[in-house]
């Protein structure tokens, strides 16, 4: 049953963000969504299935602005949902977790664990949007975008996977900058498993290779689907998902 969760976000103010909370055993899950996705879609549900099978606490939430959490999508940061994710994991979850984040929210899971080390024991990402809005947004802005965005200060952005397509606001561009993490050297030692696609359209499967390689962990393991897309949600895909769970969670309990 979802469940509403006020709080306050030095970027927004006072919101309400909605949740789906499970209680059982560490390691914890938490699910973290991707852009303009909730706490409904396939992945979310598998890995909610998955900790209910397997007697784990499990947590899935819907950001600012999504789904059916307060706030204008518009108004959304990285510096915000950044916030936002800290303030989850601190207030409605306890122990170890391993967090499993798609697109976006493989890029919100990687900034949590930068954040909050000593409570996440693990990452799972499947195709993770690092560094989204200079890589993936800006990066494919034209002429005619930029001074759209220069006049009405956002612009919409057509996407395959929403049927509405979302806005790409001049903000949301401006405050990304800070939060880049794809150019220097990133001191994570946990493990980190990272499910892609190559034949991802949306995010690059190489920007995957290159978190790898700027990564301080000796355990990141990068799983590629050759005819994967970016939703990576077929059966076999959600078995492979199933998989790295199960043996991240058996190597936590018994470290």
């Amino acid at each position: 049953m979802i469940a509403f969760f006020k709080y306050e976000n030095s970027h927004y103010g006072t919101q309400e963000l909605a949740y789906v909370r499970n209680s059982g055993q560490a390691p914890g899950l938490i699910f973290l969504p991707g852009f303009k996705s909730d706490l409904t879609g396939t992945k979310a549900e598998a890995v909610a299935d998955w900790a209910e099978r397997h007697g784990h606490a499990c947590l899935r939430f819907d950001y600012f602005g999504h789904g059916q959490s307060s706030g204008d999508f518009r108004k959304g940061t990285i510096s915000g949902w950044r916030e936002e994710v800290t303030t989850v994991i601190d207030a409605l979850s306890e122990g170890p977790q391993i967090l499993i984040g798609s697109s976006f929210g493989g890029f919100m899971a990687t900034l949590a664990a930068l954040d909050r080390p000593e409570r996440i024991a693990a990452l799972v990402l499947i195709a993770p949007a690092f560094d989204m809005t200079e890589r993936l947004m800006r990066a494919e802005l034209s002429k005619d975008d930029l001074a759209t965005m220069a006049r009405d200060g956002f612009i919409q952005r057509h996407s395959d996977y929403d049927d509405e397509g979302y806005p790409i606001t001049a903000k949301l561009l401006e405050d990304g900058k800070s939060h880049s993490i794809l150019h220097a050297a990133i001191p994570l030692t946990i493990p980190i498993h990272i499910l892609h696609g190559q034949q991802d359209d949306a995010v690059p499967w190489q920007l995957s290779q290159e978190f790898a390689d700027r990564c301080s962990s000796r355990h990141i393991e990068i799983q590629f689907f050759k005819s994967g897309d970016h939703r990576l949600s077929s059966p076999s895909e959600i078995a492979a998902l199933d998989a790295v769970i199960t043996r991240l969670a058996r190597e936590i309990e018994t470290a």
